[in-house]
């Protein structure tokens, strides 16, 4: 077999350092790929597969996409799980000396990948580390710049809920964890990774070298300094650009875990996996991408530090009060660019003449816009307008030198503004008026020499010439170098003449590489600055957040809650954001909620299904989140006292993967509250227990319930709804446990829901009623009514029994000091009752002659 050719070589050995990535291998103005690489690329990008002369006997499968449309193709292998390293060429191929020299200057993986269409969404990468007691995370955006790390307790539910809260692309884990990667891989679709790790010296090394951030403690360190490791190794590139670095604790927010936000809707709706009818989906009218993504993470983790909190609704609040100050930002927010990305571009040295040009008119609203923000009193808004920096050199440097019209290449020339550079203007001329200078040169000669018909030629062998007719031999001057004798003619050159030729010749190429040469040099004055505009962009984003909220107001008819510390809640006419924007303002019925920690503790809300109970929870725990934003809420009025963490049991489905039934899930959760919440949780349990058996769902929603509702366990605030109406009686059982209702009408067989909860509690679940609305055939109704009518006088015969022994019972105990023989007797007649198979009647004849009994044995005194 014959060796492989020179360039083969070299993709084999490049190949050899990254076998676990497709190799795009610079050649050219294309990106080849080759053997299996090409294989696996051409038919998961669905390009055509041909071959290559490799230098064996065989030809290597080939396949290939343009250099300038890569991304695009890149993007689709990422989109299907795979990393894709970038070998680009490193020396001009014009100098090169045999094979042109190629380094893999990228590799992109899931979660380092840079969306050029600027997504509105973050791409975060994570890296758990397992330390002592729990685990240690990071997330990074090496788009955006941001870096957030924080401890979790050794609760792998509890690590779920956090990574949940990113929805990380790429999450590294230790090659010495198998448990904690086989749980990631379990409940995450996304591209998981086992590396080896580093030791904390190269940890901290990294951190000082790239975003020397303040002391951190050791365990942080550990997976900051792995996942800086990771990007390192992949993008051969500094993060020094990564200076919005935040180390929090998860207690220092609202807590609420994934099953929590999945149920309520936070960020995507259940069904449709997207934003659209989401709580996001609502709050998020920003201007800016930035916004959104701010948005996004305001809502992940709502505040409980109170001060915040009315810091943020104060801010609204002025900003929904001055509704044409409002509009007038709203317009300069609009043109703004994608600021935060721009970190990363730099970084890259991706950023281009476009780039700068959005950037310039992004800055040149910021005198106008801090102008604005002057106008208002509230802390946030005076605070953000004082850290505003207008970038006014920023401005004026890109505004003087890049060209307004200038295109996305940067070897295309058009990029620097005339009046600029002297160099670079007088080289434009030379491409642009070659011609007339060639003219004006002519016309010079023949006045200098006093040769009228002297021409100025030009030919490939000789470039630009003087031709000079026979007759005029005695009047060319010395400095004229004879060049071509012709009959008539001589042709000469001069040293001016040849150096316009270069400069002619020369100038287009030159003029592109010289203004990329000052591009260059401009995009590095204007990296220098990056640290003035990444915090301008921070307080552009939190501008357009706190925009947003108030145009929500505005448009949704949301007030301004009353945040404090106490534990009550109250909502006059509270309303479901998603659900009343969907059916629209007019048709949603309102209504009142009230919970504290004392005498409203526990609310069991009965009704039919399709009454509106679910939307009813769900709308408190909403109106809670969204006061903890700091944004205000659709209610008449609201009070809401502090909430640490909010929980949710809603709905059921199987957990097939694990082989968890319905039922086994629904507990689990249950599990979860009951291990995690505190007094000062807010629970929505809707259904507990209907996983199973009806005694068995109704023993454990009554435990459950007196668990939570006892002061000495748990004592949250709950909303607990059930079909099991014997819950209903724990009203008058226990402290802080109160009935309500949600209010139907009947209309013979049919029912009409009020969507009004009402005090008390319902004994009837309106099952039939609710099946002959859906549709169900009347033939079908007709016997499940026959039915229940059956299962409904059992159930009277089972009362009446039940009723029975209370009687028998309290006289018993009446009576416990006479015990005696006649006891035993009494009680066997008991047992002996078939309680299921008699009638009413002789249930009354029975507990009668009981009574005889008990009474003659009393005045005998046997008993």
């Amino acid at each position: 077999m014959q060796e492989l050719t020179p360039m083969m070589q070299q993709y084999m050995e490049i190949k050899q350092k990254v076998k676990d990535c497709i190799l795009f291998f610079r050649l050219g103005d294309f990106y080849e790929m080759f053997f299996d690489d090409a294989i696996v690329a051409s038919k998961e990008l669905e390009i055509a597969l041909t071959a290559r002369d490799c230098g064996n006997n065989e030809k290597a499968p080939m396949c290939g996409v343009p250099y300038h449309s890569a991304h695009s193709y890149i993007a689709k292998l990422i989109e299907k799980g795979y990393k894709v390293a970038i070998c680009e060429q490193v020396e001009d191929p014009k100098l090169a000396k045999g094979v042109v020299k190629r380094e893999i200057t990228r590799i992109i993986t899931p979660g380092t990948f840079i969306d050029e269409n600027f997504s509105r969404s973050n791409n975060f990468i994570c890296c758990v580390t397992e330390v002592e007691n729990g685990f240690a995370l990071t997330f990074v955006d090496i788009s955006t710049g941001e870096m957030y790390a924080c401890l979790v307790e050794n609760d792998t539910q509890k690590l779920i809920n956090e990574i949940s809260k990113y929805t990380p692309n790429e999450i590294l884990v230790s090659l010495s964890e198998p448990d904690i990667y086989e749980v990631l891989k379990r409940n995450y679709n996304t591209f998981i990774q086992r590396v080896n790790f580093i030791d904390i010296d190269k940890c901290y090394e990294l951190i000082n070298t790239h975003i020397q951030i303040a002391t951190v403690d050791d365990t942080i360190a550990l997976s900051v300094g792995n996942l800086l490791n990771y990007l390192v190794e992949t993008q051969k590139i500094s993060f020094n650009y990564i200076k919005k670095f935040e180390f929090y604790k998860i207690q220092n927010y609202l807590q609420i875990d994934f099953n929590t936000r999945r149920n309520l809707e936070l960020t995507e709706s259940i069904i449709t996996r997207s934003k659209k009818n989401s709580l996001l989906g609502i709050l998020d009218q920003a201007k800016t991408s930035m916004g959104s993504r701010l948005i996004k993470k305001w809502l992940e983790r709502p505040l409980i530090d109170v001060v915040e909190i009315n810091r943020r609704l104060d801010a609204v609040e002025e900003l929904y009060n001055n509704f044409t100050l409002l509009v007038q930002i709203e317009e300069l927010l609009d043109g703004i660019y994608d600021i935060e990305r721009l970190s990363s571009k730099f970084a890259y040295k991706s950023i281009n003449a476009k780039d700068l040009i959005s950037l310039k008119k992004s800055i040149e609203v910021l005198p106008r816009l801090k102008e604005l923000l002057s106008k208002f009193s509230s802390n946030l808004l005076k605070e953000l307008c004082s850290n505003l920096d207008t970038l006014d050199d920023v401005y004026e440097l890109i505004h003087s030198s890049i060209d307004e019209n200038a295109s996305v290449s940067l070897k295309e020339g058009g990029i620097i503004k005339e009046g600029y550079d002297e160099d670079v203007d007088r080289l434009r001329n030379i491409s642009k008026n070659s011609k007339e200078l060639l003219i004006q040169y002519e016309e010079k000669e023949r006045n200098l020499t006093g040769i009228k018909n002297l021409k100025i030629g030009y030919n490939k062998v000789f470039g630009y010439y003087i031709e000079v007719t026979k007759s005029n031999y005695s009047l060319v001057p010395e400095r004229y170098i004879r060049k071509q004798t012709l009959a008539n003619a001589e042709r000469y050159v001069t040293e001016e003449l040849k150096k316009l030729e270069d400069e002619i010749v020369n100038a287009e190429q030159k003029l592109i590489d010289l203004e990329y040469q000052l591009f260059c040099e401009i995009r590095d004055r204007v990296e220098s600055q990056i640290d003035r505009i990444q915090k301008t962009a921070s307080c552009i984003t939190i501008i357009d957040a706190l925009c947003s909220f108030a145009r929500v107001a505005i448009d949704n008819r949301y007030t301004k809650p009353a945040v404090y510390l106490g534990d009550r809640i109250f909502i006059k006419n509270g309303r479901h954001p998603v659900v009343e924007k969907m059916i629209g303002h007019s048709n949603f019925v309102p209504n009142d909620t009230e919970l504290d920690s004392n005498q409203n503790r526990v609310l069991i809300i009965t009704g039919p299904n399709m009454a509106g109970k679910s939307t009813y929870m769900r709308q408190v725990a909403l109106i809670v989140i969204m006061a903890q934003m700091g944004c205000f809420v659709p209610a008449e009025e609201a009070q809401i006292g502090i909430v640490d963490k909010i929980f949710s049991r809603i709905g059921a489905s199987d957990d097939i993967s694990s082989g968890q039934s319905t039922f086994m899930v629904e507990m689990s959760e249950v599990a979860n509250i009951l291990k995690n919440a505190t007094s000062k949780s807010l629970i929505i349990f809707d259904e507990v227990g209907r996983g199973t058996s009806t005694y068995d769902g109704l023993s454990i929603a009554w435990a459950v319930l007196e668990y939570v509702a006892d002061k000495t366990r748990i004592g949250a605030k709950t909303l607990f709804a059930t079909h099991y109406h014997e819950l209903t009686e724990l009203e008058d059982k226990i402290p802080g446990v109160k009935n309500y209702r949600v209010d139907v009408k009947e209309e013979g067989k049919n029912i009409i829901f009020l969507r009004k909860i009402v005090r008390g509690g319902c004994d009837s679940s309106y099952g039939i009623h609710v099946a002959r609305l859906a549709g169900i055939p009347e033939e079908v109704l007709q016997r499940a009514e026959q039915i229940l009518k059956k299962l409904e006088e059992a159930d009277i015969n089972r009362k009446e029994a039940k009723k029975l022994r209370r009687e028998i019972k309290r006289e018993f105990t009446e009576q416990i000091e006479f015990f005696s023989y006649k006891k035993d007797e009494i009680i066997e007649k008991i047992e002996n009752i078939d309680i299921l198979n008699i009638t009413p009647i002789q249930a009354l004849n029975i507990l009668s002659e009981l009574k005889h009994e008990i009474i003659k044995a009393k005045e005998r005194q046997l008993l």
